[in-house]
Order: C-alpha cells, then sequence, then structure tokens
C-alpha cells in the first residue's frame, strides 16, 4: 500500500538536495540517476566533516530523496538521512533506519529456506548421468550453455522441482540472500516458465550476476531474464546483470549499482512490452547512457540468439541511443514503422485472457489510452473493472487501483474471490494458499477514500509509476473523486 494521505512522504526536489548537502559540508558527485556521497555509516564516525577522499559509497536518488549505503547496505527515505546527518553533528554514531520486526523475521526465513534448497541443488554437470544432463538442457532451451558459464554465475538444479536453481548472494560477504527457482510447464505446444522467489517477489530485489561485475566495468547489457544474461556472457564475453522481475519493473533501490557504467545496452525481451519497458527504463536510468535493443525477427532475445546462431555481437552494436532528438526525419522512424506493421497483434496491447469479445472490440490494454466506463448505480462497473484490470494484472500489467468509493479491504476481497474463482467464505482452509499467490501479483492500491484534491492523486499517481513501473491506473469513480461541487466545470 502506498503512503497514506494523511501523511504522504514529503516530497524533495533534487535542488533542495543539493543545497542541504552543501550547507551542511558534504562532498557529492553528480550521477545519472543519483547522487554519490561518502557513507555517513562507515569510517570514522563522529562530529568531523566527511572528507572528501573517503569512497563515495551511499547514493541519493534524484527523484525521491530515499538513500542506499552499498558498503553497509542501510536505506531509508529523505528525512532517515537528515535525521543521520543530526546525529553525526552531535557526535553519535548514526543508525541505519530500522526494518520492521516482521520484514526482518520474513528476510531471516527466506535465506534459512534458501540455504537448504542450496544444500539440496546439485550443479547440472553433477547430475547422474549424460542423459538426464542432456533432457535438462533441452527442456530449459540451454543446450549450447557451457559448463563453465553455468559454474561462473553459480547456477544449480533442483531434482525434486525440476527446477533450475539461480542464487542471489550479498554483494558485501557473498553469503546467500535469496534464489529464484525456475521450472517450465507444458500446455500442448507452448511452453511457460513458472519462477519462485525467496524472498518473495517484493523484497526480491537480485541484480542476477552482480557479483561478477569488477569496478573497471564501464559498459553494460541489462537483460530481463537470467538465462539470457548466461548466454550474453557466453556469446559476447560482455558484462550483463539479469532484471529481477523481467521487463515489468525496474524497482529504483538497484539504481546505486547501476552508477558506474558510463554504456547501458537494455536488451529485456523479444516482444513490444519487452520494447515499451526498455524506454520507460532508459528514462530513469538516464537516456543519455542508455542504447535499446529492438525486437525483432533477426534480435530475438539473447539466449534465442545464441540458440539460433545469429552474431550476438552484431545486434549489440545496432542497438539504437535512447535519446532521439525532439525533431525527426521519417527516415530515424522508418525502422519503428516497420515493426508496428510487422507485429499488428502486439501493438494493439495485452489481451484480455476472460474476455474475448472486448478484444474485438477494445483489441488490448495499450498505455497511454484512456477508457470510461459508465452506467447507473448498481449496474456492475466495479464488478467488472476488478475483473477487467485483475485479468491484466494476473499477465503482468502493473496496476495502480485508485478506489474513492468502496475501500480498500472490500475491493481487496472482491477481487482475491475472482482471483481464486470460488466463494472462500465457504472454504476458509484455503485462504491463505489463494492469499499467498494473490500477493505475488503487482498490485498496488491508493490509500484515499471519497473526495479528495486532484493534485494529491496525481502526484501519488506519479509516484507509484516511479516506484513500481504502474502502466494500467484504474480510478474508481470520476465523480466521488472530483467531489460533486466540481460538476459545473470543465472536466
Amino acid at each position: 500500500v502506498l503512503p497514506s494521505p494523511d501523511g504522504p512522504a514529503p516530497s524533495v526536489s533534487i535542488t533542495e538536495i543539493r543545497q542541504y548537502l552543501r550547507s551542511q559540508d558534504i562532498p557529492f558527485h553528480d550521477g545519472y540517476s543519483c547522487l554519490h556521497t561518502p557513507s555517513l555509516f562507515t569510517g570514522d564516525r563522529g562530529s568531523q566533516p566527511l572528507s572528501a577522499n573517503a569512497p563515495y559509497m551511499l547514493f541519493i536518488d534524484k527523484t525521491t530523496g530515499s538513500f542506499l549505503c552499498t558498503a553497509t547496505l542501510a536505506e531509508g527515505t529523505w528525512q532517515d538521512f537528515q535525521a543521520n546527518v543530526e546525529l553525526r553533528y552531535r557526535g553519535v554514531t548514526p543508525v541505519p533506519p530500522a526494518t520492521s520486526e516482521e520484514v526482518e523475521e520474513e528476510m531471516r526465513q527466506a535465506r534459512e529456506d534458501a540455504r537448504c534448497i542450496w544444500e539440496r541443488a546439485l550443479p547440472l554437470w553433477e547430475l547422474l548421468d549424460e542423459k538426464e544432463i542432456r533432457e535438462t538442457k533441452a527442456l530449459f532451451g540451454i543446450s549450447l550453455l557451457t559448463d563453465a558459464t553455468l559454474k561462473r554465475f553459480g547456477v544449480r538444479y533442483l531434482r525434486t522441482a525440476r527446477s533450475l536453481v539461480f542464487p542471489w548472494f550479498n554483494p558485501q560477504d557473498a553469503t546467500l540472500k535469496g534464489m529464484k527457482l525456475v521450472r517450465v510447464e507444458k500446455k500442448g505446444d507452448a511452453i511457460t516458465y513458472v519462477e519462485e522467489t525467496l524472498p518473495r517477489f517484493d523484497s526480491y530485489r537480485n541484480l542476477f550476476g552482480l557479483p561478477l561485475i569488477g569496478r573497471q566495468n564501464t559498459e553494460l547489457v541489462l537483460t530481463g531474464w537470467e538465462l539470457d544474461a548466461l548466454a550474453l556472457h557466453q556469446a559476447a564475453g560482455v558484462a550483463s546483470l539479469a532484471l529481477p522481475r523481467g521487463a515489468s519493473c525496474l524497482p529504483p533501490s538497484l539504481l546505486p549499482y547501476l552508477e558506474q557504467f558510463k554504456r547501458i545496452t537494455l536488451w529485456l525481451g523479444e516482444d513490444l512490452r519487452s520494447w515499451e519497458a526498455a524506454k520507460l527504463f532508459a528514462r530513469k536510468l538516464s537516456l543519455k547512457r542508455c542504447s535499446l535493443v529492438r525486437p525483432g525477427n533477426l534480435q530475438p532475445r539473447p539466449l534465442e540468439a545464441l540458440n539460433q546462431g545469429l552474431n550476438v555481437t552484431k545486434i549489440l552494436r545496432s542497438a539504437l541511443l535512447a535519446s532521439h532528438k525532439s525533431i525527426v526525419s521519417f527516415r530515424q522512424l522508418r525502422e519503428e514503422v516497420f515493426g508496428e506493421l510487422v507485429n499488428t497483434e502486439q501493438v494493439s496491447g495485452v489481451k484480455w485472457a476472460r474476455f474475448p469479445e472486448l478484444n474485438k472490440l477494445l483489441k488490448g490494454h495499450r498505455r497511454g489510452e484512456l477508457t470510461i466506463f459508465t452506467g447507473p448505480t448498481g449496474s456492475g462497473k466495479t464488478t467488472f473493472i476488478s475483473e477487467y484490470a485483475l485479468d491484466l494484472c494476473m499477465q503482468g500489467v502493473c496496476t495502480l487501483w485508485g478506489s474513492f468509493e468502496i475501500n480498500n479491504v472490500r475491493l481487496a476481497k472482491i477481487m482475491l474471490t475472482q482471483f481464486a474463482g470460488r466463494r472462500l467464505e465457504d472454504h476458509l482452509e484455503l485462504y491463505d494458499e489463494w492469499a499467498d499467490r494473490f500477493e505475488d501479483l503487482p498490485l498496488y492500491f491508493m490509500t484515499f477514500h471519497g473526495q479528495q484534491n486532484i493534485k494529491t492523486v496525481i502526484d501519488t499517481m506519479q509516484h507509484a509509476v516511479y516506484m513500481y513501473d504502474i502502466t494500467h491506473v484504474v480510478v474508481d469513480n470520476l465523480q466521488f473523486m472530483m467531489g460533486h461541487e466540481h460538476l459545473s466545470v470543465d472536466r
């Protein structure tokens, strides 16, 4: 749930952050998406000023003001940062902001579970016989990945769950923080990859491959999938990392780890959703250092490119610069137009799985479009829209709900019932199982209720887009949000 409207985190501008750092004599560098300063939490503490010669290990997000110290993993809001500066000047040792006991316990449990699984998992080349190794590799489409590559990235196989295991190591002391398990499900000819993470999705922030990156690396390829990072390293010898949630989200807390790179190429996948996501992420990372690999028949995702024997280095060289000028000629748009003609199905948006008739009318959900549903009170608008939004959310469309008419508990109950497809009040023993699955959806709720100031609501939406890469916002309903006295003005 986003910060509540009665006490929203006060927004801070980059100018205010810079002025504050100067007024406190804190040295800083201007980075791509963060400001870099020496850490308050390491080295000599006490009231003396921070030395400009100390390593710049603390990163302040230019958009939100939140900070992360990569040396001690201390993180917090801009207000936490200011509080720690005050403590330091009083000669008190700054303390990293505490996380809640519940979260601490969950993370500890996840580390314990991950350790048990890790000890049971085997390196692929240590399976019983050649046949099993060949079949397993073929199942995941990684027959061409060498043992050396799998070993370098620490990938293992858990026989009981028939899953590949991708570890998340702490960058400081190389202890195991968590992991991702990936298994294959076949339905007819279609293959889907099912992922499970420890800890749960929203706390799983592993930039897979990070411990292998040296301080001297200045170029990076960002992918949307762990196996793509392996394929890139093997085929082109480049530094490559995989995002924890693929093309659906780039959490701002990962930006500090990407500050050292002068050039970042985003190669997230082979469909238009990955392309849209790459353009969005490039804005977070600073357009001037980003290039994008455009999806196409001759430019599939990296693992596919390796399997098809394509020249991966050549594809990387043909990446397009993310920052394009304000005025362009058709010549520069030519490839984009061709891409839209080739992928008409994908251009029309994400299709609803439960509403084939709706697909005929609206074609699919596309960014940047506004759809208004009208109907008399009690005709089922909210019930239908929660089903409609849930359908997209289950397909990975990050969704933000603003329910001004009914409260979030009732809305979540409706959506959970729709998600489970049964009356949970008659099956309470199944509640935890369905609630766990529901919790992993990229779904967020605004905590407003009744009439609201529009500026506050829009600021909250913008914050959610930056933090969670929201691509679908539902407002239910306009009348409640506007209040009744606004009805005469142009809406």
